[in-house]
């Protein structure tokens, strides 16, 4: 899967803030999310990543 630093994904199920959408901060084994509603961060292995994700969305789409 091609994912790079600066997509937009959005995920299957809501953050608790509502937000279906996170920004990737860092790509490899582990990725880093922001939540595009409430700016939380977290790391998640890549696996879980990309069985979660619905679509994406690249910067040039926005």
């Amino acid at each position: 899967m091609d994912l790079n630093i600066g997509d937009i994904i959005r995920l299957k199920k809501p953050h608790p803030c509502g937000s279906y959408e996170w920004e990737i901060l860092r790509v490899g084994m582990d990725f880093r999310l922001k939540c595009v509603g409430c700016s939380h961060q977290i790391m998640i292995p890549r696996k879980q990543v990309e069985k979660k994700i619905r679509q994406v969305k690249k910067p040039q789409d926005i």
